[in-house]
């Protein structure tokens, strides 16, 4: 590089185009500032029991009543839920039946004696057969809002690369995206000949279309519980979706759509994204194969002991990709619904500060160790031996480095270094 940098200046000097003759070659050296150049003041402590001891025992003091208190609060989440995949399969229209025991969970504050039961009915309309699973349940006590409802799905991948990308941003804020505009995302659910899928992709195509009535309908003498599909949605995520500006002649409906819009879209049905909230909770992918999606909500009143029935009215297949779909009734806590895998981890951290602490403690008290300084060293003199023994040791002392180089400042006299009264010790 020298070299180049020296031919440069000559071909300038030589061309009188140079207008200095000495070339100032740019330097690579860092600034020579405190940071640059590494000279930061810094603190590295020592780790002694004294300072060790007292952080494991606040630790402890910290994590171990979080943990408790979070696991107390989630202990008071009261949830119900029923897997009903297999309602088609094993529930009757004759009347209601039990449901297998491993369909189902709950937790109440109060026990109960009334174990799950369900029912399938048949309407037949336009020719299409029409199945609605009954799910009939008990509350035991009255349970304080806010009342919750999910569907969970499982072992379905939602975080599958081309599936997360598959959908238009623009087309999903309203605006008519051109076909040849559409982003490449949204094939193979592109278009339908010369017409837009609107909303096109992967995700909208699969949107989960089990229908749930928006009450628990009461039994005997219990009054109906009405629960609101609004304000379900996240308040970041309302922003993304909007009205259409899509001529309705321009755009069809996804193909698994077909039972919702069997005529497709006119003007009177075209949905309105921005107040569709089941939807947008559906384009929001889940990270694993197992999760919920909330449906339904009551903030307003609490929910009164009693028998209800929840109608499911029943469209989505899950049992072609080995999955399931399940009916979450559930309160929540600061952390969310009922799992304690938070305060278990909080614990877990506690226990483990509590034991290193209490086996430091014993350590110290029975072996303890004091801390090095200046005096323990001691300088070798070869003028103080007594036996043959000693000799030898500091002959095979003198060949460390350390020792010569002491030796060396003795013979010089940059400082002298009394003997020491007894036999010679090796340097600690």
């Amino acid at each position: 590089m020298r070299f180049l940098n020296w031919r440069r200046t000559e071909a300038t000097n030589s061309s009188g185009q140079g207008k200095n003759s000495n070339f100032t070659h740019k330097s690579r050296r860092p600034p020579n500032t405190a940071f640059r150049q590494q000279r930061l003041k810094s603190w590295q402590p020592i780790l002694s029991p004294q300072s060790v001891l007292p952080l494991l025992i606040l630790m402890t003091c910290i994590f171990a009543p979080i943990g408790i208190g979070l696991i107390i609060s989630t202990l008071r989440v009261e949830n119900l839920n029923i897997n009903y995949s297999h309602c088609e399969d094993f529930a009757t229209n004759a009347g209601f039946s039990s449901i297998p025991k491993k369909y189902y969970g709950y937790y109440f504050k109060k026990s109960t004696t009334f174990k799950p039961e369900w029912k399938l009915i048949h309407i037949n309309e336009d020719n299409e057969d029409t199945k609605i699973c009954q799910l009939k349940f008990e509350i035991p006590n009255n349970i304080k809002k806010s009342i919750l409802i999910y569907y969970k799905l499982t072992n379905f991948y939602q975080n599958h690369r081309k599936y997360v990308e598959s959908f238009d941003d623009k087309q999903l804020k309203g605006e008519a995206v051109k076909l040849a505009d559409l982003t490449a995302n949204c094939k193979p659910l592109k278009n339908d000949g010369e017409k837009i899928i609107y909303p096109c992709g992967l995700i909208a195509n699969s949107l989960f279309n089990d229908t749930f009535q928006q009450r628990f309908v009461g039994v005997n003498n219990t009054e109906d519980y009405e629960l609101t599909n609004k304000k379900i949605a996240w308040k970041t995520d309302r922003h993304k979706f909007k009205k259409t500006k899509y001529n309705v002649t321009d755009i069809v409906p996804p193909p698994n759509w077909y039972k919702l819009f069997p005529n497709g879209y006119t003007d009177e049905n075209l949905p309105d994204l921005s107040e569709w909230e089941e939807f947008q909770n559906w384009m929001r992918t889940a990270a694993l194969p197992k999760f919920y999606k909330l449906i339904l909500k009551n903030e307003t009143g609490h929910l009164p002991k009693g028998q209800y029935i929840m109608n499911i009215t029943l469209n989505y297949p899950v049992t072609i990709f080995g999955g399931s779909k399940s009916f979450v009734m559930t309160t929540n806590s600061i952390i969310g619904g009922r799992n304690i895998a938070l305060s278990i981890v909080f614990i877990v951290v506690a226990g483990v500060s509590a034991i290193f602490a209490l086996i430091f403690l014993i350590k110290v008290l029975i072996q303890p160790r004091s801390m090095g300084d200046h005096s323990y060293l001691n300088f070798a003199n070869t003028n103080s031996l007594d036996t043959d023994s000693d000799n030898n040791n500091i002959k095979n002392n003198l060949q460390d480095p350390a020792i010569r180089i002491n030796n060396r400042f003795n013979e010089s006299n940059r400082f002298e270094v009394p003997p020491p009264p007894g036999p010679v010790r090796e340097i600690l």
